[in-house]
């Protein structure tokens, strides 16, 4: 099957460029190492009670995705308000900020200690202008001390698990979300307007779930296509100009697959370490600097209605273990059975660590006594709970990954035939519709080099598996 596209990765950027390449006729294998599609955007279901990896949304400003994905959906898509709090020095308030519930939340002393640091760093900029390196350098250059020791330095270290000033500052230019409190602090006090692009009052969200998405991408797929899940990829060959085919692992079975093209979404240093014969030594090394955040998601399971009535809630405070709190209930009804609801939190973390390497039900017990203190519920209220590990979660964006990432983007430019997509696959902080963007840019690279080479898109009707 020479004119077969292999996508490695089944999240949403290899399952929108594997139906996009369906829809132009090209033969489709998706290569997916889990049990199941959607990868960061999947829909985990225990039990009755359905809950997706952390809080996603989705909202978009590109017309193509949104229509793609109404299209999917039809009427499972709905349209949620958003609500959401941040728990700070033991006060809730409210977010993005209003100038009055700003003043009620911080009181009147933080409020104005917030302000005039900002215009302490604002000047100093004008006159003195400093090199941005970090992103302890960014915030208090942008939004004063005061407002980066409030919040962005306990948040974004309970986040990145590193020092601010080892975090690079150009990951602003990827629209990181939790730096959007800035933007909203500086907004609520210093001008008037809509809200920011990133604050949007409502977004949209699947009936059962964010990943629907996936699904439904994964459906029309193997409509003519083909999508392997409990497949992994394992070795990545090619003859140093393209890539000749992957090897891959089902249970204690390994097979040789080829293929005409090939767009990978699973993680870059992933890659790059399954290249066989290796890359240079200099490149691998440079890969195995470039660091991934993980996730653990720990999800409570209640015997009552509702817990809360937010969409989100963030905690950046180090001694509260999780940093963001959600309950799926209040996105749609049928997440949870009647007469019952759950609270899903995430723990960011490495692989390895203690929280990592933690129990289930010393992770779920633990929960619960935080979510206990902080008036969620009451432990007689709690019927079950589940725990799930999700690597490479967020690439982690150190002080000079910009390079590190520029040598491995060019070795790999080397290939031809080789696409790169996703938030992993690129080393980018995508949002949902960013990684669909990027899977959709892929398949559109695959189409021009194959109508450059006159190749004929053959339909796949009757591809086996």
């Amino acid at each position: 099957m020479g004119s077969e596209t292999v996508i490695l990765g089944g999240g949403l950027a290899g399952l929108s460029a594997a139906h996009a390449l369906a829809q132009a006729g090209r033969r489709v294998r998706v290569l997916e190492g889990g049990r199941q599609v959607g990868g960061l955007a999947r829909t985990i279901v225990k039990g009755g009670f359905r809950f997706d990896l952390g809080g996603h949304r989705f909202f978009t400003h590109d017309a193509d995705i949104e229509t793609l994905v109404r299209e999917l959906l039809g009427s499972e898509l709905l349209t949620v308000p958003r609500t959401s709090r941040i728990r700070l020095r033991g006060r809730w308030i409210e977010y993005p900020l209003r100038p009055r519930s700003a003043l009620a939340g911080l009181g009147l002393g933080t409020s104005t200690e917030i302000l005039l640091g900002y215009a302490r760093a604002r000047l100093a900029q004008r006159i003195r202008p400093s090199p941005l390196v970090s992103l302890e350098d960014w915030v208090v250059a942008h939004y004063g001390r005061s407002l980066f020791e409030l919040y962005f330095r306990d948040y974004s270290e309970k986040v990145w698990g590193i020092g601010c000033r080892e975090v690079s500052a150009e990951w602003m230019a990827q629209r990181v979300q939790g730096l959007s409190l800035g933007q909203a602090i500086r907004r609520a006090f210093l001008r008037r307007g809509p809200d920011l692009p990133t604050l949007t009052d409502h977004f949209y969200y699947p009936r059962f779930g964010i990943g629907r998405i996936a699904e439904r991408l994964c459906e029309e797929v193997e409509r003519c296509g083909v999508v392997n899940t409990d497949t992994r990829v394992v070795r990545v060959r090619h003859n140093g100009r393209r890539i000749e085919g992957v090897t891959i692992r089902r249970g204690d079975k390994e097979q040789d697959i080829g293929g005409e093209a090939f767009v990978s979404t699973i993680p870059l240093t992933q890659l790059i370490q399954a290249l066989q014969p290796h890359a240079p030594a200099e490149v691998r090394a440079t890969a195995a600097r470039m660091r991934y955040r993980d996730l653990v998601i720990v999800t409570v399971m209640l015997d009552r209605e509702r817990a809360t009535d937010q969409t989100w809630i963030y905690f950046p405070e180090k001694d509260i273990p999780f940093g963001r709190l959600h309950e799926p209930k209040n996105w749609s009804a049928a997440m949870a059975p009647p007469g019952a609801t759950l609270l899903v939190t995430e723990r960011f973390c490495f692989r390895g660590d203690a929280t990592w390497n933690a129990g289930d039900a010393e992770l779920i017990d633990d929960t619960a006594r935080h979510l206990e203190r902080l008036g969620f519920l009451r432990r007689g209220e709690v019927r079950d709970g589940a725990v799930l590990r999700v690597p490479a979660a967020y690439p982690l964006f150190e002080v000079g990954f910009e390079e590190r990432g520029r040598v491995l983007h060019d070795y790999l430019a080397r290939f031809d035939n080789l696409q790169v997509a996703g938030r992993g696959g690129m080393f980018r902080y995508h949002n949902m519709d960013h990684a669909m963007a990027s899977g959709l840019a892929a398949a559109g690279a695959v189409l021009r080099a194959a109508a450059a080479s006159d190749e004929p898109c053959v339909a796949a009707a009757g591809a086996a598996s």
